[in-house]
């Protein structure tokens, strides 16, 4: 009886580790898999942004026209990495972990058999006991069923052994396989960040070197070649005098605006965000005296 307690406890210790498997394998299957499919909705609003950029760019001057294509390039860059990180999570992440489902009900149909061949050897001894109590002469009947409980007990015996080497083995991937999903993970993570920090990098340099005062110039050029010739004309008429304070009111209220929004800003600094852009304006000063 003692063996058969030991066993017990066996299947428990078994029973708990299969069952935490089989919940948490699949709550992380769960959420990774939500994650990939948010960075690909992600991935699918960027090129949507890409689209926007170079539509817009198309209404703009040659100058404004060209900063905004090469900054959608780049951001078309980030797109396809984040592409190849969809797919790489899907394969080396999600797909490992869906497998564990049909493992788990395999090791679970495993312990269902050895607890029917344990319980098979619980009767059996429950009927001799019962025969040495109520027929205690009865050597032929006894004999029988020690025989039946003995064969029940090596049957048992084994089953336990190919059990353990079954639910050892089971942990023994688990452990294995849980190191490198998230190895995997991290890995194509580090991949995808690395690359997108080099391509937002150039997009800030892009951005940096945008000419403004070209683009106005350019503005101011094509303004007065349309309405050049009307700029000796006093502005008498009451509609376009009427306007002015409006224009100015708005002026004054996209000041006040900006200037709260400044003080917003100033107050809520972050450091970390102020070195980075610092770091890649010294890259680009770097670059700009190498050429």
């Amino acid at each position: 009886m003692n063996t058969i307690l030991i066993r017990d406890s066996q299947v428990r210790v078994m029973e708990n580790m299969v069952t935490n498997a089989e919940k948490y394998f699949g709550q992380f299957c769960s959420l990774l898999a939500a994650y990939t499919r948010k960075m690909a909705r992600l991935r699918d609003k960027a090129d949507q942004l890409v689209k926007q950029l170079i539509d817009f760019a198309n209404t703009e001057n040659p100058e404004l026209q060209a900063t905004l294509r090469n900054f959608a390039e780049d951001l078309a860059k980030v797109q396809d990495y984040r592409q190849a990180e969809v797919e790489r999570l899907e394969i080396k992440v999600v797909n490992p972990l869906k497998f564990y489902g049909a493992q788990i009900k395999q090791t679970r149909a495993e312990i269902k058999k050895f607890k029917h061949i344990q319980n098979n050897e619980i009767k059996q001894l429950e009927k001799l006991e019962k025969l040495r109590q109520k027929s205690p002469s009865d050597r032929r009947m006894i004999s029988q069923a020690e025989t039946s409980v003995q064969r029940a007990s090596v049957d048992a015996s084994r089953t336990t052994r190919q059990l353990e080497e079954t639910i050892v083995g089971f942990q023994e991937q688990k452990l294995k396989d849980l190191q490198k999903i998230f190895s995997d993970f991290v890995t194509i993570e580090m991949v995808f960040h690395a690359k997108a920090v080099e391509v937002y990098s150039s997009a800030f340099q892009t951005l940096e070197n945008y000419d403004l005062e070209q683009d106005l110039e350019d503005f101011r050029a094509k303004m007065h070649g349309v309405y050049g010739h009307y700029s000796a004309r006093p502005f008498t008429d009451t509609n376009t005098s009427s306007s002015v304070p409006w224009a100015l009111t708005s002026q004054n209220t996209q000041s006040t605006i900006q200037s709260q929004r400044k003080e917003e800003d100033a107050g809520e600094d972050d450091s970390v965000e102020e070195d980075m852009v610092e770091d890649l304006r010294g890259q680009g000063q770097g670059q700009g005296l190498h050429k």
